[in-house]
């Protein structure tokens, strides 16, 4: 039994470890682009001409499926972007209504960085995905830096909808048959997010 003791801890030091490896390069990432590490008169190729006037008022927004990672990658993350005094908006509230109020699209509005976690159960949640489509937009109008991370998900299963998304679609194009718009619109946001430069945690744990 001791032996069994032993591999259980050296699996979940193993597990600790990479996770860690992995907030350190995303905090590296976000110390070097946030506002407060930013020159005031940098601009990004003279685009911020052309982006309209809002109030920067986070450094990080987190989306998150609180079930799958709320206790896990999310927490730990928090607990290292705080330790950073990076500015960091992040609701561990329990999601309730079928669409995102007007205060959590201002954050994600007032936020240079949005960190999206992947992970199964994310698109099971039209919550996330309405966060998801906000926050592409907010990259879109405002310049906003977007970082995936895929958690327990390959990213190929993001942007094809593969695997736990196929079946979360099948539902959700069943309960918005009459406004299939929408589910197209969280395809597309789906795959466009999956294809932009992020971190791949997704054979990385026990």
């Amino acid at each position: 039994m001791e032996w069994m003791v032993m591999v259980m801890v050296m699996v979940m030091v193993m597990v600790m470890v990479m996770m860690m490896m992995v907030m350190v390069m995303m905090l590296r990432w976000l110390t070097c682009s946030s506002p407060s590490s930013a020159a005031a008169g940098d601009d990004d190729d003279g685009i911020e001409a052309n982006i309209p006037p809002r109030r920067e008022k986070y450094d990080v927004f987190v989306s998150f499926r609180g079930e799958d990672t709320r206790r896990g990658i999310t927490s730990h993350l928090h607990a290292a972007l705080l330790q950073k005094k990076i500015e960091t908006y992040i609701d561990y509230r329990l999601q309730k209504g079928e669409e995102i109020g007007p205060a959590l699209r201002e954050a994600i509005e007032q936020s240079t960085h949005s960190v999206i976690i992947f992970s199964q159960n994310y698109a099971s949640s039209t919550w996330c995905l309405d966060e998801l489509v906000h926050i592409l937009d907010s990259k879109e109008r405002y310049g906003q830096k977007v970082i995936p991370v895929f958690y327990d998900i390959n990213p190929s299963d993001v942007r094809k909808q593969h695997g736990s998304y196929s079946a979360a679609f099948a539902q959700l194009e069943k309960r918005f048959k009459d406004s299939i718009d929408k589910v197209h619109k969280w395809r597309r946001a789906l795959k466009t997010a999956a294809d932009l430069s992020g971190f791949d945690y997704s054979n990385k744990h026990g």
